[in-house]
């Protein structure tokens, strides 16, 4: 699906970069040339939140990048029993409404499993948010073995966008999805990985490279 989603503006902001020229003119009708401005400000911020940079992905076997764009909040090993049933480590990383919002492929790998549940819109930043928001969760399968990664809504961030499903392919740095504004991605891996970050790290989605797999 990567070659869909490669334009410099996603394509999912255009209908709020349009809203916001709209109510331009009418501001400009109502208030002349500064209620205008309010209106062209508001633009530009949605064509700037949802902006689809080019990424420089890292070679090499065994590479795991960052899914999005943020900050780590918190790497910790846990059990997962949705799709990994295997102790893990998780990373947590948040993401601010300057970020940009668009979410990649940690490593390559075919997708086997999507599904997004139902939940509430805590600030992304609460450890409960990871269990109570709403999310989407993205199973993968690779040649180290099954990752997860998951989209998570936050106080501000209302829609989860996933552009794949069962039976993709994907390689590593690929562009599977975004969220609609302040929000957290989560990523799962096996406890054999090395992680390469560590909390209040700042990443880049597709381009820092998080963890690597070593056999």
């Amino acid at each position: 699906m990567e070659h869909n989603h490669r334009e410099p503006v996603a394509r999912e902001g255009w209908i709020f970069v349009i809203f916001c020229i709209l109510i331009s003119i009418l501001l400009y009708f109502l208030a002349g040339y500064a209620g205008a401005v309010i209106g062209l400000v508001f633009a530009a911020f949605c064509l700037f939140f949802f902006r689809n940079p080019e990424r420089v992905i890292p070679s090499g076997r065994g590479v795991v990048v960052a899914p999005a764009d943020g900050v780590i909040m918190d790497i910790t090993t846990m059990a997962e029993d949705r799709f990994m049933k295997a102790n893990t480590q998780r990373v947590r990383i948040f993401l601010n409404i300057f970020n940009v919002h668009i979410n990649r492929n940690p490593i390559a790998g075919k997708v086997e499993w999507v599904e997004k549940v139902a939940g509430e819109y805590l600030p992304a930043y609460k450890d409960e948010a990871s269990h109570r928001n709403v999310r989407n969760y993205l199973g993968i399968s690779t040649e180290w073995g099954r990752i997860m990664v998951v989209q998570i809504t936050g106080l501000v961030a209302r829609r989860l966008v996933c552009w794949v499903q069962p039976g993709d392919t994907m390689q590593t740095g690929d562009r599977f999805g975004l969220i609609r504004f302040g929000s957290c991605t989560e990523i799962y891996l096996p406890e054999k990985v090395s992680i390469n970050v560590k909390p209040g790290q700042k990443v880049k989605g597709g381009e820092t490279v998080i963890a690597r797999f070593y056999k």
